[in-house]
């Protein structure tokens, strides 16, 4: 019986590893339509093939041997074909526009995905599993070609793929390095899709033209500690400034520019006679001086500004832009697009204040803080100039693994032990904070409702005290806490004989001062107390608000940061294979390096913004509570001298003026509107509702009252869900 030989015996060179074990990672999108494909198919005639509806699609010349790796079905109608895994196909041009080949299935001509096939070279078939005499002869013949000697030509068979067992399990090769060159299976890993992969595996990423400069790069750049930073830069002159990011020991990013801030201010609604209706947003940008950040003297230069008109759809632009060249990084969630009621005035400003939230927190990353497209979001000024660069921006292909050959680090800058225990606890941290965090947002729910609560306790007590001086009972029934019924008899009374005299003071005498004295310091009273009610109705409504955003922006951490915990980890398990004492790999490992400053490095900026932001969250909510009591005890305090000499005894000098308040006990203004709700976040889950809830929205839907025991009609179904 046949054995099977060493794997070592059969191990191509490095070069064969690299060129014939890998493949291009792709772009294809299934929802990109493939006209674009042909469109750019019919302009290059240079592989001479013919793709004409006229002509009969046949075999139009010899292709590259591949079988499918998935089952595709393609729609007829845009020249796609059908496939089912483990079809063997002739790739007649592998690179079209939109990630899509052109192939011959079964004699069929027209377009599949790049990345649902393999070329069988990459593959290992059964004859090459050959006994240990005929290793050698193998070896030795095959070393003038990177094309192993068994592939399948043009013209010839592909040879099936037949697993054989012989006992010795452990040198047949894994089904991941004889199928798929060595990369990971699951192909929707941030591993894969932010082109890391193909990237260690590789040394030069495919997702973006291959230049000079990239091909005489070292797979792994890294500088001395004393190097200053036109040093680091000269090592590769081709790339701009924004290109290059640099990391310092910890690992941290360095960051390149001084922070800076962003507004995003007055929403307006605006139509064409072509589109329809939107809103455009001012975007200010604030550059303090240098000095001014580390000084509070007043006498220093004002900020420059720069301000910017954009639209919603242009912040979409941004977040795409920034996930495209910057892959390694976590950035923060854009909000999403509303439907329905975007041009009420709650959700204008709701939506104001995230799109300023999001900004911030993008600039606040010492990475993409310089990237080209956001300073041409932030910077261009002019329409003209906007509609004439943003094609340039939106065509940029995206940067795939060429981001991390354009990172730079210290030599021997991490552990990997360290990493792998790093890794664990930045995990487990994250994943408290997602509950804890909206465990808080629920309570901090609870202390907006409750100082509503406040306000209308402190206005229902203060029409209390009118009512008290003034005899007139407060209207409102049984709707209204606290609030009795009128009664009857007083209804029919008409006659005020005996509750107040002519002064206006609460008292059945006339010219009594001792009551007009207490009158007026209780309506004085009662008119601080609508004061203090209207403070906690805005506290609960625009600064506690503001403070609940906060929360919300602060949470799902875990979410953020999965790609980059799921990148971390699975480097580390190439860069063990890499080191591995059999078979080590020095450029492998010296690219896993990079990948994982980088991650750490992501880790690090998280610890940093994290420890940033809640103590800011804590202390401007300290501060606005202060503020808050501050505003309350000076108003008690100033009522409270009216009851004190000589403002208690001067105050009889004058009769009474009613109250404006009293208009209202009529119509007390109780209870207050509803508090406004933060947007979601984009992680959060929407909770489940159960069947009579859901039935009883429809109800409301069609204009009933859900049976409503109080004769109270819900005004909108949106309130359910809140």
């Amino acid at each position: 019986m046949t054995t099977l030989p060493n794997p070592k015996s059969l191990a191509p060179s490095p070069a064969i590893t690299t060129d014939t074990f890998t493949r291009p990672a792709s772009e294809f999108d299934a929802g990109i339509n493939a006209s674009t494909a042909w469109v750019a198919e019919q302009a290059d005639r240079d592989a001479g093939l013919s793709i004409s509806d006229d002509e009969e699609e046949t075999d139009t010349g010899a292709g590259r041997a591949a079988r499918a790796l998935y089952a595709f079905e393609g729609k007829p109608e845009f020249r796609e074909l059908i496939m089912s895994a483990g079809d063997e196909l002739d790739i007649l041009k592998e690179e079209l526009d939109d990630g899509w080949s052109l192939a011959n299935v079964n004699g069929k001509v027209g377009l599949i995905p790049r990345s649902y096939y393999a070329f069988t070279s990459e593959m290992t078939s059964a004859s090459s599993l050959l006994s240990p005499g005929d290793s050698q002869h193998q070896r030795a013949s095959s070393r003038g070609s990177l094309t192993p000697r068994n592939s399948p030509r043009p013209g010839k068979a592909a040879l099936p793929l037949q697993p054989q067992t012989t006992g010795e399990w452990y040198s047949f090769p894994s089904f991941r390095q004889s199928l798929l060159g060595g990369k990971t299976l699951n192909r929707f890993s941030s591993f894969v899709t932010t082109g890391a992969e193909d990237w260690v595996l590789k040394g030069t990423s495919t997702d973006l033209p291959v230049t000079a400069a990239d091909a005489q790069k070292p797979p792994s750049v890294f500088y001395n500690d004393g190097e200053d930073d036109d040093d680091k830069e000269s090592q590769d002159p081709h790339l701009s400034q924004p290109d290059r990011h640099f990391i310092d020991h910890g690992p941290a990013w360095k960051p390149k520019i001084p922070s800076f801030r962003v507004m995003v201010h007055s929403p307006s609604k605006r139509s064409s006679g072509i589109s329809a209706s939107y809103t455009v947003y001012l975007v200010t940008s604030l550059f303090f001086p240098t000095e001014a950040q580390d000084s509070i003297n007043e006498n220093l230069a004002p900020p420059t500004r720069i301000t910017v008109h954009r639209r919603f759809s242009h912040f979409v632009f941004l977040h795409t832009a920034l996930t495209r060249r910057l892959p390694g990084i976590a950035l923060p969630p854009l909000p999403e697009k509303q439907y329905a009621g975007r041009f009420s005035l709650d959700f204008v400003e709701a939506r104001r204040g995230d799109l300023e939230r999001y900004l911030s927190r993008v600039i606040r990353h010492p990475v993409a803080r310089y990237a080209e497209v956001l300073t041409f979001f932030l910077g261009c000024e002019s329409e003209i100039e906007w509609k004439r660069l943003l094609p340039h921006h939106l065509v940029a292909p995206p940067a795939g693994g060429a981001f991390y050959s354009r990172v730079y680090h210290p030599a021997f800058n991490l552990d990997a032990e360290d990493a792998v225990e790093t890794v664990d606890r930045f995990q487990n941290h994250v994943k408290a904070v997602d509950k804890s965090v909206q465990s808080l947002r629920g309570i901090f729910q609870k202390v907006r409702d409750t100082r509503l609560e406040m306000s209308n306790v402190q206005r229902l007590f203060s029409y209390g005290l009118l009512s008290l001086i003034t005899s007139t009972p407060i209207a409102g029934g049984s709707s209204t806490p606290g609030i009795g019924k009128v009664d009857e008899d007083d209804e029919e009374n008409h006659t005020r004989k005996g509750l107040m005299n002519d002064e206006g003071a609460w008292c059945w005498q006339e010219e009594c001062e001792d009551c007009l004295k207490l009158t007026k310091a209780l309506q004085k009273t009662a008119e601080t107390l609508q004061s203090v009610a209207d403070l906690h109705d805005d506290s609960a409504r625009r600064r506690q608000l503001a403070s609940h955003e906060t929360l919300k922006d602060l949470a799902h951490p875990s979410a953020l940061y999965a790609s980059v915990v799921e990148t971390h980890r699975a480097t580390l398990a190439r860069y063990k294979e890499a080191v591995h004492v059999d078979a080590p790999h020095d450029e492998v490992a010296a690219r896993c390096e990079t990948v994982l400053n980088t991650t750490m490095a992501e880790i690090e900026t998280y610890h940093h913004q994290k420890v940033e932001d809640f103590k800011r969250f804590a202390s401007e909510h300290l501060d606005g509570e202060i503020e808050f009591y501050d505003q309350i005890l000076t108003r008690l305090r100033g009522v409270r001298e009216a009851f004190n000499e000589p403002q208690y005894s001067t105050s009889s000098s004058t009769p009474r003026q009613p109250s404006m308040y009293e208009r209202e006990l009529p119509m007390p203004r109780l209870p207050a509107p509803a508090l406004s709700q933060p947007c979601p976040h984009v992680f959060d889950s929407a909770p489940m509702r159960p069947v009579s809830v859901a039935i009883g929205g429809m109800t409301l839907l069609l204009g009933g009252n859900r049976g409503s025991t109080t004769g109270v009609s819900r005004a909108s179904v949106l309130g359910k869900f809140w």
